[in-house]
């Protein structure tokens, strides 16, 4: 009995001995956390608004591409004896471009020849007989005939012949090279491809509200982004008749490209619309902004203090936004200095 009072006397006292520890760590580690003062005032940057004139050019992103572009495969199958171009060769309608082996069909027109050239004469003499009534005159239909379908064969044979030579069907650039010489080809196998880009489509797309800036056949100002300061003219050729799922309808212009085709196709442009008309708005920086894309707030300064305010932003451009609701002239906004800061923060500014 004895021993066991003594057991549980050891247990308490090692249990005491834990809490008293446990105690003891958690007051340490509090002690060394840093304790921040809500109290303290935060310093932070800020800007006094004011009204700024906004001038109302409008401006759509679009991508240019080939008023024409193919892709070139042969008509009859047979082995490649000669690339005639390579990626990047500027050439004209109706130059050849790839030549394939044709000296089968060669000799089959001459077998042709020959055998056109006896029908010939077989022709001539049965003429003669026939008028002599020295053979039936179904004899020399049949030869006729068959000297009819010999050169319907020729004929086909020429054809052949004219189609291992695969010329391109308009002018332009050769974008893509997929077969070397020795390879075999056959019809629906692409072995070029030729893009025409001396004329482009360029192709925007236009809320519902604002279409009706655009008419067919008016001309517009382009640009490439590349080259913001060449200026190009677009002729409106096609407006969409059903919107994307963005409610956009597609706007299509057509371009004449630069003297030297510096525009390439997969380019991305600007078409912009002239507004003289400036207006009076709040811009603030974008930094400014916190929050959501659905609920964007700003921080105002009040009686030195932080206040959250919810605003409405109308259009962005560059690293600013134009906000239409939620601020007025004067409300001094905080554009740097977020650490820590929170609704009802104590702040200081220079």
């Amino acid at each position: 009995m004895k021993k066991t009072l003594i057991y549980i006397g050891v247990a308490l006292a090692l249990i005491a001995l834990v809490v008293f520890q446990l105690k003891s760590n958690k007051e340490t580690t509090v002690k060394r956390v840093y304790h921040y003062d809500k109290e303290q005032a935060i310093n932070v940057q800020a800007i006094t608004l004011k009204f700024e004139s906004v001038n109302n050019d409008i401006s759509y992103t679009g991508t240019f591409e080939p008023n024409k572009e193919t892709k070139i495969s042969a008509e009859i199958q047979g082995k490649i004896n000669s690339v005639l171009v390579d990626l990047g060769s500027v050439v004209k309608k109706g130059q050849s471009l790839i030549q394939l082996d044709n000296s089968l069909l060669k000799l089959q027109l001459q077998t042709a020849e020959i055998q056109i050239e006896g029908l010939e004469n077989d022709v001539k003499r049965y003429t003669i007989l026939a008028k002599a009534d020295a053979i039936q005159g179904v004899q020399l239909e049949k030869t006729t005939l068959a000297l009819k379908s010999a050169k319907v064969q020729k004929a086909t044979l020429i054809e052949q012949i004219n189609k291992t030579n695969i010329v391109a069907p308009f002018s332009g650039i050769v974008t893509a090279k997929l077969t070397e010489e020795g390879a075999f080809a056959a019809p629906g196998i692409p072995l070029l491809q030729i893009s025409d880009i001396s004329q482009l489509k360029f192709t925007v797309n236009v809320p519902e509200q604002e279409l009706s800036q655009f008419e067919t056949n008016q001309q517009y100002a382009l640009s490439a982004d590349a080259y913001p300061q060449t200026v190009l003219s677009g002729r409106v050729t096609m407006t969409g008749s059903k919107a994307n799922m963005g409610n956009s309808f597609p706007v299509q212009f057509s371009v004449n490209n630069t003297a030297d085709l510096k525009i390439k196709s997969g380019m991305f442009g600007k078409v912009q619309l002239k507004n003289d008309k400036e207006e009076q708005h709040l811009i603030i920086p974008a930094s400014a902004i916190i929050g959501t894309n659905i609920q964007p707030q700003v921080y105002l300064v009040k009686k030195g203090k932080a206040i959250l305010q919810d605003i409405t932003i109308s259009s962005r451009f560059q690293n600013k936004v134009l906000v239409s609701n939620g601020l007025t002239e004067g409300d001094v906004v905080i554009t740097n200095g977020f650490i820590n800061l929170f609704d009802g923060a104590n702040v200081t500014f220079k």
